[in-house]
C-alpha cells in the first residue's frame, strides 16, 4: 500500500463524501427519532390516540425490524445501494403520510413506513464502512456514527419541541425531506451492483423471518402489558417462542449459541444495548419519581450518556488494539456506572445517578466501537449486508425487550423503589454475562 493511501483520513479528498453522507444519514435518523419522542404526547392528544399511545413508537421499531432483515440480505445479493436509496424513499415517504396524517392510525402507518426506512438505512450505514474504507479507517467511522447521535440528543429535542410549538408539528416530519434528499445525495453515488455470493440465502426466507420476528415481538410486547398473568404467561411465552425460532433464520448460525467470532459479536451487541437502554430508559422516572427532580435535572443523565458515549468511542478508536479485551473492560464499566446509577436513583443524592451514566456512557462508547469493528473486520465482504442487520436487529430487540420488561414491572408494580432495584439488578446481571461473551469475540468467522 502506498505512503498515500495509508495516510488518508475518513475526511480525505477520496472519502469526503461518503463520510459526510453516512453520518448525515445516521444523524437524520437520530433527530427524528429523539425529536418526534419528545413531541408524541402532543401529537397523540391532537389526534386521538393516547389510547394506543405506546403504538406510536412501537410501529416504528417492528417496522425497524423488517427494514433491517430485508435490507441487509438485499445488500449481499446485489450491493448497498438500492436498498440505502429505497430505505431512504422509504423514511421520506413515511415522513409525508405522518406529517399530513388527519387520524391517528393512519399517523401510525406513517410510522411503520418510516420504521422500515430506519432498518434500512442504519443497517446500510455499517455496510457501507464495511465495503467502503480499509480496516484502519472503519474503528474512526464507528466513533463517528457514535458521534452522529450526540447533537441530536442534545437539540433535537428542543428544536422539535421548538418547531411543534411555533409552526405546528407536522412541520418536524416535512423537514426530515430535504434531508433525506441531502443524505441520499453523500452516500449514493457511486455504489456499484455486484454479483451475489455464494453464501446468500433466497430473496423469501428473510422476509418470511422477519414478518415471524416481527409478530413474535409485537405478540410479547403487547403481552406484557397485561394485567391478567392466566392471558400474560402464555402470550408472551408464545412470542418468545416465535421470535427465537425466527431468530435462528435470519441471524448468523450459532449465534443463539454464542459461537465464536461474529455469532459471539451479535450477541455482545445485544447484550450491550440491552445493559444500556434498558438502564437508560428508566434513569428519568427514576430520578423524577423516587428522588423528585425535576425533568431537565432528570435529563442531565441522558446527556451525559450521550457525550461519553462518544468520547469512549473515540478513545477506542485512537487506540484501536486488543479489541476483545476492551469489549470486556467496557462491559465491566458500564457495570459500574448501573451501580452508581442504582445508588443514585434509589439512595440519593439523585445527581449521582448523573455520574453514573456518564461513566456507564465511556464504557458503552468503548466495547460498542471495538466489538462492531473486530465482528465487522471477520465478516466476508459478500456477507457485510447481512452481519450489518443482524448487529441493528440485536440492538434493536435488546432495546425493546429490555425497556418492555422492565415497563411491564414497573406497570404492575408501580414506580416503587424494589421495581427499580430488580431493573437495575437485571441489567447489572446482563453486563457481567457480556464479559464473558467479550471472550468468544475471537476465533472462526462466519
Amino acid at each position: 500500500m502506498s505512503i498515500t493511501s495509508t495516510s488518508e483520513g475518513v475526511f480525505s479528498p477520496r472519502y469526503r463524501a461518503r463520510t459526510a453522507g453516512i453520518v448525515l444519514t445516521v444523524g437524520l435518523v437520530a433527530l427524528e427519532s429523539l425529536g418526534v419522542a419528545t413531541i408524541l404526547p402532543d401529537i397523540a392528544r391532537g389526534l386521538g390516540g393516547l389510547g394506543s399511545y405506546g403504538w406510536g413508537l412501537a410501529a416504528l421499531m417492528l417496522a425497524n425490524i423488517v427494514g433491517t432483515v430485508l435490507a441487509g440480505h438485499a445488500a449481499d445479493r446485489g450491493g448497498p445501494g438500492r436498498p440505502l436509496a429505497l430505505g431512504l424513499v422509504s423514511f421520506a415517504a413515511g415522513s409525508v403520510v405522518a406529517g399530513l396524517a388527519p387520524t391517528w392510525p393512519l399517523f401510525l402507518v406513517g410510522r411503520f413506513v418510516q420504521g422500515l426506512g430506519v432498518g434500512a438505512v442504519m443497517a446500510m450505514a455499517y455496510t457501507l464502512i464495511g465495503l467502503v474504507y480499509p480496516e484502519r479507517l472503519r474503528a474512526r467511522m464507528f466513533a463517528l456514527l457514535s458521534s452522529a447521535w450526540t447533537i441530536p440528543s442534545l437539540v433535537g429535542p428542543v428544536i422539535a419541541a421548538t418547531v411543534a410549538s411555533t409552526i405546528g408539528w407536522r412541520w418536524v416530519f416535512l423537514f426530515m425531506i430535504p434531508l433525506a434528499a441531502v443524505a441520499a445525495w453523500g452516500t449514493l453515488p457511486g455504489l456499484e451492483r455486484r454479483e451475489p455470493g455464494p453464501a446468500v440465502t433466497s430473496r423469501w426466507r428473510p422476509l418470511i423471518g422477519s414478518i415471524a420476528l416481527t409478530a413474535g415481538t409485537g405478540l410479547l410486547l403487547a403481552a406484557l402489558e397485561l394485567r391478567t398473568i392466566a392471558l400474560l404467561a402464555p402470550l408472551a411465552v408464545a412470542g418468545l417462542a416465535v421470535a427465537v425460532v425466527a431468530l435462528r433464520q435470519i441471524t448468523p448460525a450459532g449465534t443463539l449459541a454464542v459461537r465464536r467470532g461474529v455469532p459471539a459479536g451479535v450477541v455482545v451487541r445485544f447484550l450491550l444495548c440491552a445493559v444500556y437502554f434498558g438502564t437508560e430508559a428508566f434513569l428519568p422516572l427514576g430520578l423524577t419519581q423516587l428522588r423528585h427532580l425535576d425533568a431537565f435535572e432528570a435529563g442531565l443523565g441522558l446527556s451525559a450518556g450521550a457525550l461519553t458515549w462518544v468520547a469512549g468511542s473515540a478513545l477506542q478508536a485512537k487506540w484501536d488494539r486488543h479489541r476483545r479485551v476492551t469489549v470486556a473492560l467496557g462491559f465491566a464499566v458500564l457495570v459500574a456506572g448501573v451501580a452508581v446509577l442504582a445508588f443514585g436513583v434509589l439512595v440519593g443524592p439523585g445527581l449521582l445517578a448523573v455520574l453514573g451514566w456518564a461513566i456507564g456512557g465511556v464504557g458503552m462508547g468503548a466495547a460498542f466501537n471495538a466489538a462492531t469493528t473486530e465482528t465487522l473486520g471477520r465478516t466476508p465482504e459478500e456477507q457485510q449486508g447481512s452481519v450489518s442487520a443482524s448487529l441493528q436487529l440485536a440492538q434493536t430487540l435488546a432495546t425493546a425487550v429490555a425497556s418492555g420488561l422492565g415497563g411491564a414491572l414497573i406497570a404492575h408494580q408501580g414506580p416503587v423503589p424494589g421495581a427499580f432495584l430488580v431493573v437495575f439488578l437485571g441489567t447489572a446481571v446482563l453486563g457481567l454475562a457480556g464479559v464473558v461473551a467479550a471472550r468468544r469475540l475471537s476465533g472462526a468467522e462466519v
